[in-house]
């Protein structure tokens, strides 16, 4: 690591850990079958397998609250894998318990959101807003240093309140000229 800056990025990006992308992002809701409909119609997710069926269920004890993190009591009831078109993986959950807190808004902390690039934003938008999201305003352009003519994004809530982003930069970004770094594009 000690080398030229430009040796850094080389050993950071191909570093010893491997570290390729996001393999999956984890959401909790509030029922998984009414979740796992909305996802496929609105995105095209596709479920791979459950890890949890709800007949096997639930499943809680000391075990999941130390692995987890969750508060004694806490029990998995359900916990499904899919597959967006091409990108990452949903791992669903539906838990059981003492706490649970409504889904975290921009300004909370932690993850806070999921984006999700699209080729037609007003098609996607329009294909959410049909799947039960609701849509927090209209398309808007990316901010100056991700403009470009056809550069835009919408927010919105899915059923369970968690946000959602959709974004489509078919267009070259103004940082693009000033480095030759470039965010990963599905």
């Amino acid at each position: 690591m000690c080398g030229g800056r430009g040796r850094v990025v080389a050993e950071r990006a191909s570093g010893p850990a491997g570290v390729r992308g996001i393999d999956h992002v984890g959401v909790t809701v509030p029922d998984l079958d009414a979740a796992t409909a909305f996802l496929v119609r609105a995105l095209d997710a596709e479920v791979l397998y459950d890890t949890l069926r709800r007949e096997e269920g639930p499943k809680g004890g000391a075990g999941v609250e130390a692995r987890l993190g969750v508060p004694a009591g806490t029990a998995e009831v359900a916990i499904r894998m899919l597959r967006l078109p091409n990108g990452p993986g949903l791992e669903l959950f539906e838990f059981r318990g003492p706490r649970q807190d409504p889904a975290a808004l921009p300004c909370d902390l932690g993850w806070q959101h999921l984006a999700v690039y699209v080729d037609d934003l007003d098609a996607a938008a329009a294909r959410l807003a049909g799947a039960g999201a609701t849509l927090l305003g209209e398309p808007r352009p990316l901010p100056e240093r991700e403009s470009g003519p056809r550069n835009r994004f919408l927010y919105c809530r899915t059923p369970w309140g968690s946000t959602l982003e959709l974004i489509s930069y078919p267009d070259p970004q103004p940082y693009e000229r000033r480095t030759a770094r470039r965010r990963w594009r599905p």
